[in-house]
Parts: C-alpha cells; sequence; structure tokens
C-alpha cells in the first residue's frame, strides 16, 4: 500500500502544481482505507478469538427432608439459681470448695464456727433436764395431794395448786425440749450445704469474716448448668400454629452453629401470657447439655421446629442473587455455559435456602463468582482448576528431579 502512494505521488509531482490539492485528498483517503482495513482485520482476529471461561465456585442442589421451624434469638438461663447464705449469725471458720467448683447436693460449702452453739445447746439441755425432774417431783406431790384429799387430810384447793403446779412444769418441759431442738438446729446450720448439684461462682466472704444471718450479700450464687434452660419470644401471631404442634406433641427446639451438630432440647414452657409491648410470647426449652457448651447470659440462635417438610430442594444460600425482579440463581448446564434462572424460595435452615419453583435436585448452581456473570457466560469451577494446576505442578516437579 506505501509503495502504491509513492507511485502516484512521483506521477502527480510531474503535473504540475495544480494537480497537488487533488493528489493530497487522494492520499488521505488511501490512508483512512488501510486504516478501516487494518481495524477489520484485528476485530475478526478478536472475534475468532475464544472467550475466555470466569472462574467460579459451584455447588449443587440436593433433595432433603427439611424441618420447618420458627427463627428467634434465644438466651441461655440456668436451670436453677441459689444464692448462698447464711441462716445464723458466727465466724466463718472454713471454705470447703474453689471457685468455679462443680459441686453436688449435700456437699459441704462453709464451716461457721460451732463453739458458741456447742454451749448454747448444753444450756438448753440441762435446763430441760433440771425442769424434767422439777416436773417428776411436781407429779409425785400431786400424786400425795389427791390421796390426802380424798380423806380429807388437806384441802381441795392444795390439791388444785399441786395440779396446777404439774401443769406448768409440763409446759415448761416442753418449752425446753424446743430450746434444744432450737440449739441443735443452730449448731446444723453452721455447717452449710449445697442445696442443689451447680456450679460455684464467685466467692464473696473468706475465712474469718462475720456472717450475719440472712446477709444483704450471697456468700456465693450456685447455677445449675446441667441440665440448663434457654429462653426466647415468638411473634404472637404464630401461636395458633404453635399450639396446634404441641398438641401433636412434634416441638423441638434445635440451636444451629453452637458447636458441631445442632443441639436439639425439649419445649418446656409457654407462657400464660402475651406482652403487649412487644406483641411477643415467652418461651423456653431444656437442653440436657452435657459438654457444657451452653453458658448462662449467652445468646444464641433459636430454631422451634413444628414439623418437617418431606422432599424439599435446598441450595447453598450464598447461590441465591436477589434483586428487584425476585431471586435469581445462576445454573451451570453440562457444556460449562450459566442459565440466569429466576426461582420462589422460601425458608432458610442451617445455611441452606429451600427453593419452591424454579429448580430440582442435582442441578449445579454457581455460589461464588455470581458478579462477573451474565447469561450464556462460559466458567469454569475454581475447585477443579485449582486441583489440575496442583497435579500439573506436582507432575513437572517429579520431572524436574527426575533429570537433575
Amino acid at each position: 500500500m506505501n509503495h502504491l502512494i509513492r507511485s502516484f505521488l512521483a506521477r502527480s509531482g510531474t503535473a504540475g502544481g495544480r494537480c497537488i490539492p487533488l493528489a493530497l485528498i487522494v492520499v488521505c483517503l488511501l490512508f483512512l482505507l488501510a486504516g478501516c482495513l487494518e481495524h477489520k482485520g484485528k476485530h475478526r482476529e478478536k472475534a475468532d478469538r475464544p472467550k475466555k471461561a470466569m472462574p467460579v465456585t459451584i455447588g449443587l442442589s440436593a433433595v432433603k427432608n427439611v424441618p420447618v421451624a420458627l427463627s428467634a434469638i434465644g438466651t441461655v438461663e440456668p436451670f436453677a439459681t441459689v444464692a448462698i447464705k447464711s441462716q445464723i449469725t458466727g465466724i466463718l471458720k472454713k471454705v470447703h470448695f474453689q471457685e468455679g467448683d462443680d459441686v453436688k447436693k449435700g456437699d459441704l460449702l462453709f464451716t461457721l464456727d460451732e463453739r458458741p452453739f456447742i454451749a448454747q445447746l448444753n444450756q438448753a439441755r440441762g435446763t430441760l433436764a433440771r425442769d424434767r425432774a422439777e416436773l417428776e417431783n411436781a407429779r409425785k406431790e400431786q400424786k400425795r395431794y389427791s390421796l390426802a384429799a380424798g380423806k380429807g387430810y388437806v384441802s381441795s384447793e392444795q390439791e388444785d395448786t399441786a395440779a396446777t403446779r404439774v401443769a406448768t412444769l409440763g409446759a415448761t418441759v416442753q418449752a425446753d425440749e424446743a430450746a434444744v431442738e432450737n440449739s441443735r438446729l443452730q449448731l446444723e446450720f453452721c455447717s452449710i450445704v449445697a442445696p442443689i448439684d451447680g456450679r460455684t461462682g464467685e466467692l464473696l466472704v473468706t475465712a474469718g469474716n462475720l456472717i450475719k444471718a440472712n446477709g444483704d450479700t450471697a456468700m456465693v450464687t450456685l447455677n445449675q448448668i446441667t441440665p440448663i434452660k434457654v429462653s426466647f419470644t415468638v411473634p404472637a401471631k404464630n401461636l395458633p400454629e404453635i399450639k396446634k404442634y404441641q398438641a401433636a406433641e412434634s416441638l423441638q427446639v434445635q440451636l444451629p452453629g453452637v458447636k458441631g451438630d445442632p443441639l436439639t432440647g425439649a419445649f418446656s414452657f409457654f407462657d400464660n401470657r402475651i406482652d403487649s409491648s412487644t406483641g411477643t410470647v415467652l418461651l423456653k426449652a431444656t437442653f440436657a447439655n452435657i459438654g457444657q457448651d451452653l453458658w448462662p447470659g449467652q445468646f444464641v440462635d433459636v430454631q422451634l421446629v413444628l414439623t418437617t417438610r418431606p422432599g424439599a430442594v435446598v441450595v447453598p444460600s450464598q447461590a441465591i442473587q436477589v434483586r428487584q425482579d425476585g431471586a435469581h440463581i445462576y445454573v451451570v448446564h453440562d457444556d460449562m455455559t450459566v442459565e440466569d434462572r429466576p426461582v420462589t424460595t422460601a425458608m432458610i435452615v442451617d445455611k441452606e435456602t429451600v427453593v419452591e419453583k424454579g429448580l430440582v435436585g442435582g442441578e449445579k448452581v454457581v455460589t461464588e463468582g455470581q458478579l462477573q456473570l451474565t447469561d450464556g457466560t462460559k466458567v469454569q469451577d475454581r475447585k477443579r482448576q485449582v486441583s489440575e494446576n496442583s497435579k500439573e505442578h506436582t507432575s513437572g516437579k517429579r520431572e524436574g528431579q527426575g533429570k537433575s
């Protein structure tokens, strides 16, 4: 092309100055034509080049039996809580546990100084013995007065006085017996034991301190965490449905994502009123908590399982693309092209979404990399590509070692 242009210019130059403008126009047209031909060639070359497959992560749809459940945020609570206080006033002699220890019902927790209470008990027993002796003597006197009054030796007033003395001393003995029992209980209260199985909390007293009876501050708090409770609320509009499945004894409570498989508990409490300020009702469930995965005060995701939906189609939730016109999924065909398919979704269960319409089990779906896709885009599985690259790298490394 350049050779033709130079030849034309040489001929035009011999024709005189009048042909120069015309020659310039022709030269410009020839340059423009050459550029168009070059651009067309590049465009054809680009069009003939195969499109590069987009790397994506691919998952599979599946058919499962899916639980139909209500979701809520729950709070873990102790099954039972006891604030340990002393029933008597005394000096704390010894603490028999460490903070955070697990204790059993009846285990000794604290010992108070028993000496004052032993003395009180001995004193009460002495008083009881004295008054019992006096009562016995009064009964003998009453008997003598009764015999003498029958023979006319004493007046009836003297006989009545003797009988009154017996009754008075009898009441005194009963009071003494109560005092002995009270002193015995006071001595028993010097040993403070665990009323429930549980775990000890922060120790708020130490040996040597004066402990007041029923003081404002607990000595320690016991929480029973095996089993344990979880409280949560659900909207009042769901009450009819919950009552229906409660009557069928099909209610279950699950805690997904706590540790490994979801923890399953038993529905145990249904409040008798609706909170008018929130429009919700309080529910509780009990969990065995053998591994102590749940802890009082912990927040957990709660699934109140009403029933099970058989044969539901599910996909990983990240495969769902929500747009203005609804939910979409990129379905991967056998030729590794994608189809932008609208679907109808239902609930989400444990990071999977139930698809009611638009998908069947076993179809491949894109779970990552959707932003770079359109309908018909060619894709490749990232995991498979990484695996192939790893194999090639390993093979090349072995060949290099063999040559060396």
